[in-house]
């Protein structure tokens, strides 16, 4: 076959794949190993979708090897992503109200998320995803917890003079309002940073806490439990326009497989709550628990630091932020 002639036909098979917005495959974007839980929540969309045989076929590019991981929100929005399991923080740049999603005490624990992920607040969420073609397929939020070098982490008290990481910007707000010193790193970066005195405190998502053996460098752990701080909304999204250009089977075949894969979502992330616990304490750290005076602390240290600081940067934020508390 001859050069122009197979230019012709890759141009017209690529022409015919965006107008009709990937009916036949569909591409999903994520930045985590096979192993992880939300390469999981993906894997059971696509496996539900190719099960009902509506010729539709979703490939998964785990590892980040399509887009790099902050970087997937806009190739989502555009049409050139159809789907990501993507932290929705992570776009906050692009859409301030998504720093709601990543902010300390607004979660309780991951029974009031799934409240959280039907309520008023987040549709306002989704209106703001639609206006960028974005949708929700499957709701997820996955927590995290503390750890101390020498002391266990429960009340803004105890970590006033420490060496803090905190994961996300809301959360450094927070805890340099409890009098700790930030030091900004990635999660990847903790170990070495506690091995060297560089920090005596940290926070992060349980698993982190765990596929980094942080355990080997810390006297406490405070894992999510009935009450945590830290959750990060992580939710399976979807291009809109993608979406409405399915058929109806396709379509149903895609919410069925997201009302399947949402449910285990919920009950994987509280597994691995309980399982970082387990595995800390197997390596002999001490397990402390957040009381609910203690949450209560940490929530009226957010109003006066991060969440003031989000509704003075956010249009419309004190409503977005109401509409949060509102749910019990």
């Amino acid at each position: 076959m001859n050069f122009r002639l197979t230019a012709t036909i890759v141009s017209a098979a690529l022409f015919a794949g965006a107008v009709t917005a990937g009916a036949e495959e569909l591409r999903l974007s994520h930045q985590w190993s096979t192993a992880d839980v939300r390469h999981q929540v993906a894997q059971i969309v696509a496996d539900e979708v190719a099960a009902a045989n509506v010729d539709l076929e979703i490939k998964i590019f785990p590892s980040k090897s399509l887009f790099k991981p902050r970087e997937q929100y806009k190739p989502l929005s555009r049409g050139q992503l159809d789907m990501t399991v993507f932290p929705l923080s992570y776009a906050g740049g692009q859409q301030p109200a998504y720093n709601l999603t990543l902010m300390p005490g607004l979660v309780k624990n991951h029974d009031h998320a799934a409240r959280l992920n039907e309520s008023d607040f987040m549709g306002k969420i989704e209106e703001i995803m639609a206006g960028d073609d974005v949708m929700v397929l499957v709701h997820g939020y996955l927590a995290g917890g503390f750890v101390g070098k020498d002391k266990c982490i429960t009340s803004p008290e105890d970590v006033q003079g420490q060496q803090t990481r905190a994961a996300g910007k809301a959360f450094e707000q927070m805890l340099a309002g409890a009098g700790a010193s930030i030091a900004s790193m990635a999660s990847s970066e903790i170990y070495n940073a506690m091995q060297t005195g560089v920090l005596t405190a940290a926070n992060t998502s349980s698993s982190s806490f765990v596929s980094y053996r942080i355990y080997e460098q810390v006297a406490c752990y405070t894992p999510a439990s009935d009450f945590a701080l830290w959750f990060m909304y992580q939710p399976l999204m979807m291009n809109k326009s993608t979406f409405e250009g399915l058929n109806a089977e396709q379509q149903a075949a895609l919410l069925a497989a997201a009302e399947k894969a949402e449910a285990f979502y919920l009950e994987e992330a509280k597994k691995q709550d309980a399982a970082s616990a387990e595995v800390f304490a197997e390596n002999g750290v001490e397990i402390a628990a957040m009381s609910r005076e203690e949450f209560d602390a940490w929530r009226a240290l957010a109003q006066e630091t991060s969440y003031k600081a989000f509704v003075t940067d956010t249009p419309g934020g004190q409503e977005l932020l109401d509409l949060a508390l509102s749910v019990e």
